[in-house]
Parts: C-alpha cells; structure tokens; sequence
C-alpha cells in the first residue's frame, strides 16, 4: 500500500507546512505497486503541474499534440508557462530542447496521471532508449494537489526539479508573485528551501540566466523560435482604409500598398501590420467580407514580394472570419485592438490556427471607447495590467497558451492624454501588476503603439498626424527603454534608428551589471 501525505498551508503562505499527516481511509485511493491495480474511495478534482520537453522531429507539435491527448484524456489545461529553448542537460550530444510546463485539473490519481502521461509518451513514439536521450516527448508529474506521493514507480514533488533550469523556470512561470491559493502555498512548502519555490529558483540563478548558458524564452512564429530580448522589433504600418486618423486613403490601391511596403523594409521594418478596418476614435464598423475585400488582394501582392523574405506578416482585425482567412492566406499574426472582446469567437479561432496573437486593451469599441465611461481610472497602469490579464487568461482557457501572447497597453484607445503619458512610463508597472497573477503573463513581448496619436498632437501642439514624427521617435525611446519588445509606426526609419540607440543603451547597460 502507498501512503499520501497531504500538506497544510500556514497562514503566511510560503515557508514548510505546519501540519502534516498521511491521509487514510476514506480521503484517498489506495494503490498497489502496479498502477493499473487500485480500489476508488474518494474521487476528487485535483490541480496539477505537468512538464514538457522535447528534441526531435518538430518539438512544437509535439507539444501541441500532447496538449490535445492530455485534454481528451481528462486534463483540463488552464495555465501555459512559456517556451524555452534549452541545451542538452546530462547527455550533451543531442539537440536542443524545447520545454514548458502546464498547470491544470484532472479527476486522475497520481498513477492512473503517471499511465496516462506514459501511455501519450508511447503513442507519439518515445522508446525507452538512452536515459537523458533524445526524446519526442518528456511528460512529468511535477505536482500534485496538495500531496507527496512517493511509491516505487512515482515520487511527486519530481525529485530533480532543484536542479534544473529547464524545469523550476517554466515552473515559475505557472504561479504569481501572490500567492493565489493553499495549493499553491503547498507547493511552495515542498520546497528543499525555506524561502518557497522563489528561493529554489534565486539558487539557480533565476531570470539573470535567461539569455545566458544555453537557455532562452522564445516565441514561435511560423517555424521559427523568436527570442524577443535580442533586440526591439520594428512594426511598420499600412492602412488599407479610407479614414484612418493619418494616412487613410493612400495606399487603398495594390500598387501604392506594395510601394509603400517596399519603402518600410528598405528602411528596415521588421514586420509589417496591415490593417483594413479603421479603429480611429468614432470610426464606423463595416463588415468582414468589406475587410476582407480591402485586405486579400494586397496581402497576395505582398506575399509575393522578394523583399518580404525572412519578415513577418500581422493583419490588425478585430474579426475571426478576417483573422482565418489572413491566416490561410499566409498572414503570421493576429493583431486585435479588442483582446477578443468584439467577437465572441476569435479567441477559439486563433487558437486553432496556431499563430501568435496580440491582445490589446480597449475599454468599449473605436465608437464609444473615448465616452466618458470608458476614460475613468483610479491607477491607469494598474486597471490596464488587470484588465489585460483577464482578456489574456480568457484566451488562454480558449485554448491560445500563454508562449504565443503578445500585450498591448492600448495607448490612444479609451484612454486620456494624461493616462497615455502615464501608461508610456509605466510599463514596468504594467508588467509588475500582471506578475502578481501570472509571471508568464508578464513575461510576455510587449508592444507599443503611439506612432503619430492625438496625445503627442495635444502635448506638443501638433494638431496635423503627419506632423508628429518626432514626437514619435521620443516616445518610442521612452517606451523601448521602458521595456517594449515591438514598437507599431508609421515612420520606420527614423524610429529605427532610435531603437538602435536603445538597444545598444540597454545592452551597455546589461553589461554593467
């Protein structure tokens, strides 16, 4: 027989669990050496904390796919960390991992969790092989409920968590800086350190090893790995629309769309945003087959443009019908200035098509977002970094995991001049605030988008869009400083060259310490 035991959170939350005791009888199952053999007493939905890793064939699908047979196998995912990309550990000659982690519930005891993991390993062909080998997929058990298991086939909490990297870093990312329930206070109490999981994650070096010894966030856009911390990607803008607030009705054409995308990657542009749809303060909505209409046509062109090789597609689109068919056509992100809020299926449909998706905050719609309702804040950083996380944990529990996230603070949309300078300064704040809830939520990219607003119009008297470029520039530097990953504008050149000196400012910087 195998005996449980089952911690009690203290009140302070972190630290060793007071009181202890093996949990008999009537409040667990009882199991005998061999997984398949058990006899139910109690059955109890219980949280969980599950790793993955993997190195050959296409890791990322591997991932995905062991998602899907987790979640119809009973596992109900609710929290992705992000995704690294790790070297070999123990047996160095191999390729580089992949890894994450995923919290989530399941009715599953811990052997009848261990077979199922076992038997997903199996079906999606890892063998039993060379131990610390190359494997399709890793599946372990890092947590279960408030419990330490130990039997001669399963230990919970994972004995070699303590010494991994790959392991305590997309562990952290799956909790807050609160602590949010006793089960998680449980998990920090088994912890070998007094000081909880955070401690266990300082003693091996904790964020300053991102980047460093084999080991990098990424984010997966088409097939490749983005590790947005080498350098702050530019955004280039088109509108496809008659009325955007700077330059509607100019590249409405085919022609004028494709010079103008010529243009932007001669200067430099990362990635390029198409938008079809105004979302200009008061803007009238039209449909999506009228979006459509506007956006196919000149997508087709610019894919076919040689200068377009190694850059990066995002359609801006509040619809999932525009979202799918972009998709379908080749576009590689989803840009939404709603966060899924104006069309009840788009975060499902985004999370079918596997590409990074941009959430932003907006209170109301581009009609109504500047009503006086929508313009009220008591802590502006702190009310957008709340709201933002609830739009980004409705699109993950909609199946979209945290490593394809990108946030927007939405400047410009429901938001005064005021709240716009603050929001501009505050991206610490912002990030901070989401790290109470979700570390992974925080560690998202972030972009910014200020290029030619009607705050810098109003803040340096500039009443003409086009006027406002240097404007721009500086709130660019303010907000790559601040910690943007990707900065949206108009004028790509002279940005760049303000994102250049930022970078190297932050690399010098980095180098200090």
């Amino acid at each position: 027989m195998i005996l449980f035991k089952q911690l009690l959170p203290t009140k302070r939350g972190l630290g060793s669990a007071l009181n202890r005791f093996r949990v008999l009888g009537s409040s667990l199952r009882f199991f005998s050496s061999s997984p398949e053999t058990f006899v139910e007493i109690h059955s109890q939905e219980q949280e969980v904390v599950i790793a993955l890793g993997s190195n050959v064939g296409n890791r990322l699908h591997n991932f995905n796919e062991a998602l899907r047979l987790m979640k119809k196998s009973g596992i109900n995912i609710t929290r992705h960390a992000c995704l690294y990309e790790t070297a070999p550990a123990y047996v160095t000659d191999q390729p580089q991992f992949l890894n994450s982690a995923v919290r989530g519930v399941t009715k599953l005891w811990p052997h009848e969790l261990l077979g199922v993991l076992k038997k997903i390993e199996k079906d999606m062909g890892r063998t039993a092989g060379i131990r610390y080998g190359p494997r399709p997929i890793d599946l372990d058990i890092l947590f279960y409920g408030k419990f330490r298991v130990s039997s001669d086939i399963l230990t919970v909490p994972h004995e070699r968590i303590w010494e991994r990297p790959f392991v305590m870093a997309p562990l952290m990312d799956l909790l807050g800086a609160d602590v949010e329930n006793d089960t998680v206070a449980c998990w920090h109490s088994l912890s070998i350190h007094s000081g909880g999981l955070f401690e266990s994650w300082e003693k091996l070096g904790g964020d300053c090893i991102i980047g460093k010894d084999g080991m990098k966030r990424v984010l997966p856009i088409g097939n490749d790995f983005w590790d947005w911390s080498l350098k702050t990607s530019v955004m280039g803008i088109l509108n496809l629309t008659p009325d955007s607030f700077s330059d509607g009705g100019k590249f409405q054409s085919v022609e004028a769309a494709v010079s103008q995308v010529r243009l932007m990657i001669s200067e430099g542009a990362d990635m390029i945003d198409l938008g079809a749809q105004s979302t200009r303060p008061m803007a009238s909505r039209i449909s999506p087959q009228e979006e459509l209409d506007r956006l196919i046509p000149v997508l087709e062109a610019i894919l076919k443009m040689p200068e377009m090789n190694g850059k990066l597609i995002s359609v801006d689109t509040f619809y999932s019908e525009v979202a799918s068919e972009a998709v379908s056509k080749g576009a590689h992100i989803i840009n939404d200035v709603s966060g899924g809020q104006l069309d009840p299926n788009m975060t499902k449909v985004v999370a079918g098509l596997e590409v990074p998706y941009v959430a932003m905050h907006m209170r109301g719609d581009p009609a109504t977002m500047q009503n006086s309702e929508n313009l009220q804040y008591d802590d502006v950083c702190k009310q957008v970094a709340s709201e933002l996380y609830l739009r980004v944990k409705d699109a993950e529990l909609s199946g979209i995991p945290v490593w394809r996230i990108i946030i927007d603070p939405g400047l410009g949309f429901s938001k005064k001049t005021e709240h716009n300078l603050e929001l501009l300064m505050g991206l610490p704040s912002i990030r901070a605030e989401i790290a109470r809830k979700s570390l992974a939520m925080s560690h998202s990219p972030v972009l910014l988008g200020s290029s030619r607003k009607k705050f810098l119009g109003e803040t340096c008297t500039r009443p003409t869009a086009s006027e406002r470029d240097p404007a721009t520039v500086a709130s660019v530097t303010a907000g790559v400083l601040g910690g943007a990953n990707i900065v949206r504008v108009h004028n790509v050149r002279d940005n760049l060259d303000a994102v250049k000196l930022c970078d190297a400012m932050l690399k010098y910087k980095r180098s200090l310490a």
